[in-house]
């Protein structure tokens, strides 16, 4: 297990939750992947305007690792509408940054799209 991937994805989630966009920048790769239920994205720019925009906070919760992917399930709460969620999130990290970062509605849909098990439980929250 590589405790400085899953480091940075924790650093990649307190960026975003206390807005330090630099910091978030910094810690994903230029061409950084991003996808969701409204399409996927790509590189810094995407990133920027996501997390200016989101007014998502994720508080991770439950992580699975192995081999540099990570599957993160987060409570997502969103300001406007004011609302909150369990969802999963799956990263993808080489050389201390986040390359990519899929959304998945279920932790269960996460898991299987990245094929992690629960024998990769690494944090329960």
């Amino acid at each position: 297990m590589s405790t400085s991937e899953i480091a940075t994805v924790l650093a990649w989630h307190d960026a975003l939750n206390s807005g330090d966009i630099d910091t978030l920048l910094s810690l994903s790769s230029d061409d950084i992947e991003m996808g969701g239920p409204k399409g996927a994205t790509q590189g810094l720019a995407a990133l920027r305007e996501w997390a200016s925009t989101s007014g998502i906070t994720l508080i991770p919760q439950r992580m699975y690792y192995y081999d540099g992917v990570l599957v993160v399930e987060q409570q997502a709460t969103w300001a406007d509408p004011e609302e909150t969620r369990i969802l999963a999130s799956a990263f993808r990290v080489v050389h201390d940054q986040v390359i990519s970062t899929f959304r998945h509605e279920t932790l269960e849909s996460a898991l299987s799209a990245t094929d992690l098990t629960e024998k990769d439980l690494v944090s329960d929250t």
